[in-house]
C-alpha cells in the first residue's frame, strides 16, 4: 500500500511516457518468471521454505526500496532515473518470486484445505484494511512533502523509506513461523522427477486453469500499468486522487472478504472463480468512458469488492489443482504462464496508448479477460468441481 502504487508514478515525475511504464511493468514480469524455476530448484535442494523466503524477500524485495529513497540525492539523477528504476523494480519483482513457490509451499502445509477459504479471507482483510490505511496516507505525505520546489521528489523518499522498515517489520514476523516438513518426495521410478509437461498430463483442470491465467493476465497487463497513469494524465488526478480511490478499492475488498470467505467455504473456490471472474470483465472496459477522477472510484467500490473474491478463489484453486509431492514446480510452472504474459501485456499496452489511444487498451484489456473465462469454463470447469468436491470428501 505504502509503495505499489507509486513507483509508476516515481518515474512519471522524472518525465517517464506510457510506453516506459510499460517497459518497468514488463521488465519486472519477465524477471519474475525467470525467477520461478530457480526458486523452485532451490527449494527442492534445500529442503525448507522459510530461508528462502526470509533472505530473498530482504536483500532482493525490501532493500532495493533503500536505493529508490536514495535516487533523488544522487548527483546528475535525472539523467538516469528511469533506467534505475527499471532496473531497482526488476530486482525486487525477481527476489518476491524467487521466494514464491517456498511461500506457496508453505502455506499449503501450514493452512489445512477445510479452512483455507476463511483463513486467506481473513488474511486479505487485514491487508486491505492496511493498505485502507497505508496509500492515502502515502499519496498525502507525496503531495505535502513535495510542495517545496527544490525537494520535489521529498515525499517519495520518505514513503519508500517507511516501506522498507514497514517491510522488514512483516518480514521478522514471518521469522517466526513454525515450519513443518515439506512433502517433496523423488519417484521411485530411477528418482528423476516428471517433466514440466509432464505435471499437466491427466490434469485437465490444472492445464486449463494455467492456460486461463495466461490469457488472464497478459490481457490484465494490457491495462493494469496504465490506470494510475491515465488518471493523473488525462482526468486530472494527483497522487493524493490515486490515494483515495485506492482506498475505495481496500474498502470494498473488506467486504469482499467476509462474503466470499463465507461462500467460498460453503460453495467452494470454483464457484466464487467463475461468479467474480465474469463481472470483471466489465471493470477496465468502463475506463474508456470516464472524464473524472470520481468515477474510477465508484469502479473501485464494485471492484475492489469482486477482486476480493476472484484473488482469494484463485489462490486456492491454485493449492488445490497442483499436486502434493511437485507443488513447488507445478506453482512455478503457473507463475511463469502469468509472468510471461504479464511481460507481453505492458508492451502491447504501452504501444497502443503511446500511437493509438488510452480507452484502446482499456477495451483490449475487457475483451481478453473474457476470452480467458470461457476458456477455463470450456476446458476445465467440470474437472475442477469434481476434484473440488473430491477434496472436501476426503
Amino acid at each position: 500500500g505504502l509503495v505499489l502504487s507509486y513507483i509508476p508514478l516515481f518515474a512519471v515525475a522524472y518525465g517517464a511516457a506510457a510506453g516506459q511504464v510499460g517497459v518497468i511493468t514488463s521488465v519486472g514480469n519477465l524477471l519474475a518468471a525467470l525467477a520461478l524455476f530457480p526458486g523452485a530448484r532451490l527449494l527442492e535442494k534445500m529442503g525448507r521454505s522459510k530461508p528462502l523466503i526470509l533472505w530473498s524477500s530482504t536483500l532482493l524485495y525490501r532493500l532495493p526500496l533503500l536505493f529508490l529513497a536514495l535516487l533523488p540525492l544522487l548527483p546528475g539523477n535525472a539523467r538516469f532515473a528511469i533506467p534505475a528504476i527499471i532496473v531497482l523494480f526488476a530486482i525486487r519483482s525477481f527476489g518476491v518470486n524467487l521466494s514464491n513457490p517456498a511461500w506457496t509451499a508453505l502455506t499449503a502445509e501450514v493452512v489445512p484445505p477445510f479452512m483455507r477459504g476463511r483463513y486467506f479471507s481473513l488474511r486479505n482483510l487485514l491487508m486491505g484494511i492496511a493498505t485502507l490505511i497505508s496509500t492515502p496516507l502515502a499519496g498525502w505525505l507525496i503531495l505535502r512533502l513535495g510542495r517545496n520546489a527544490s525537494t520535489p521528489m521529498l515525499g517519495y523518499q520518505v514513503v519508500f523509506a517507511l516501506g522498507m522498515l514497514v517491510g522488514l517489520g512483516s518480514t521478522w514476523y514471518f521469522s517466526r513461523i513454525q515450519e513443518p516438513p515439506l512433502p517433496i518426495k523423488l519417484p521411485l521410478d530411477g528418482g528423476k522427477r516428471r517433466s514440466l509437461f509432464g505435471i499437466l498430463q491427466g490434469r485437465p483442470a490444472l492445464s486449463a486453469f494455467v492456460l486461463s491465467a495466461f490469457v488472464w493476465n497478459m490481457a490484465l497487463q494490457v491495462a493494469a500499468p496504465y490506470f494510475n497513469v491515465y488518471m493523473v494524465t488525462h482526468l486530472g488526478g494527483d497522487a493524493g486522487s490515486v490515494g483515495v480511490v485506492t482506498s475505495i478499492s481496500a474498502l470494498s475488498a473488506l467486504l469482499g472478504q467476509i462474503v466470499f470467505g463465507r461462500l467460498m467455504d460453503r460453495k467452494g473456490s470454483v464457484w466464487v472463480f467463475l461468479a467474480t471472474g465474469f463481472p470483471i470483465v466489465v471493470l477496465p472496459v468502463a475506463w474508456a468512458f470516464y472524464s473524472n477522477p470520481w468515477q474510477v472510484g465508484v469502479n473501485n467500490l464494485f471492484g475492489g469488492f469482486l477482486w476480493a473474491g476472484f484473488n482469494t478463489a484463485n489462490f486456492n484453486m491454485l493449492l488445490l489443482l497442483t499436486p502434493d509431492d511437485d507443488r513447488p514446480r507445478a506453482v512455478a510452472l503457473y507463475q511463469t504462464a502469468v509472468f510471461v504474459s504479464a511481460v507481453i501485456g505492458p508492451m502491447i499496452g504501452g504501444y497502443l496508448a503511446d500511437n493509438v489511444s488510452f480507452p484502446l487498451i482499456f477495451m483490449v484489456s475487457g475483451a481478453g479477460r473474457l476470452v480467458a473465462m470461457i476458456i477455463f469454463v470450456l476446458m476445465g470447469a467440470g474437472a475442477a468441481l469434481a476434484q473440488e468436491r473430491r477434496t472436501a470428501t476426503t
